[in-house]
């Protein structure tokens, strides 16, 4: 089995267990003063302070747009040596809808004629070379992350249309070879991945294929949601907080920040607190990230769950 009563991987030495955010740019935190010390802060000098307070942080932007060498480049040079960058795997690759003109120049030129007029890409409309060279490009310009050693996991959230079937698991098998170097992190948003009849399939694969499982901490009841199952089927283990703000979590046309505005009690982060102990026996890492990015919200839970878990 692979949950933590009986792990998938066990660890020689206890967990580094890391607290942070899935953002350091909203601009619902940005604009205001409750974390930076002024509005006026640049990108850089936002990162550095960020860095000075947490050893983690996820990027989102990255999933918008690909990121570039020059970038990566750039985050290595302005955080410690210790920092970790989870990023955001770009949506072409998670089989999202993405639009031609997020795409790299030279890629777009190379898309099929009946593909490229399209205001939507998907992965699947494209030749697997032309797959592959994505990948590879992705790949590239995290590279500079990845040799600092400050590259924790690529985030693979899938899209909630993304259910359990032969080529929804060959896909995620086809990416865990494209991007080889990297450790991948799956997180689901269809509660069939779990359910009694795909959960021991589910967590097998990404054990045979050293993917981590991404457990969830959201509202529940909607054909989105998966239940906080805790498990461990990689050497690093991953809790995403996305807030119970079950009104808003399938409403259209709100922002993401709107979307997981949620500002956790320290109860509610409490239950976590053993999962995540237990976890970090069973791993070498565990990254705890928090989405409820809405303000200081996140910035507010992670220090509360960092005091709860004494690593602050």
């Amino acid at each position: 089995m692979n949950r933590l009563s009986e792990p998938a991987y066990a660890g020689s030495v206890p967990a580094d267990i890391r607290v942070g955010t899935c953002s350091w740019t909203d601009p619902t935190l940005t604009e205001t003063e409750l974390f930076y010390p002024s509005k006026a802060m640049t990108a850089e000098e936002r990162l550095v302070y960020y860095a000075e307070h947490f050893p983690i942080v996820e990027v989102d932007a990255t999933y918008y747009a690909p990121p570039s060498e020059r970038v990566a480049g750039l985050w290595v040079e302005r955080t410690p040596s210790d920092f970790i960058f989870d990023i955001k795997a770009f949506r072409l690759l998670t089989q999202h809808p993405t639009p031609p003109k997020s795409l790299w120049k030279d890629f777009r030129e190379k898309l099929p004629e009946e593909v490229s007029g399209k205001r939507n890409v998907y992965m699947r409309d494209l030749p697997r070379d032309v797959q592959a060279e994505a990948a590879q490009a992705f790949r590239n310009a995290l590279m500079p992350l990845h040799s600092a050693g400050k590259l924790g996991v690529v985030l693979f959230q899938l899209p909630p249309y993304v259910y359990p079937t032969r080529g929804s698991f060959g896909y995620l098998k086809w990416v865990a070879e494209q991007l080889e170097d990297f450790q991948l992190a799956v997180e689901f948003r269809n509660g069939r991945w779990l359910d009694d009849e795909h959960m021991t399939d589910t967590l097998g694969f990404l054990e045979r294929h050293s993917l981590a499982y991404v457990c969830v901490d959201e509202p529940q009841g909607f054909n989105s949601s998966v239940p906080p199952v805790v498990a461990v089927t990689a050497p690093v283990a991953e809790v995403r907080f996305h807030g119970r703000n079950a009104e808003n979590w399938e409403k259209k046309g709100i922002t993401a920040a709107e979307r997981f505005r949620y500002d956790y009690s320290t109860e509610e982060l409490e239950e976590w607190v053993p999962r995540i102990e237990t976890m970090a026996e069973s791993a070498d890492t565990v990254h705890a990230l928090m989405n409820n990015c809405y303000s200081n919200y996140g910035i507010r839970s992670a220090r509360q769950l960092g005091e709860l878990l004494d690593l602050l």
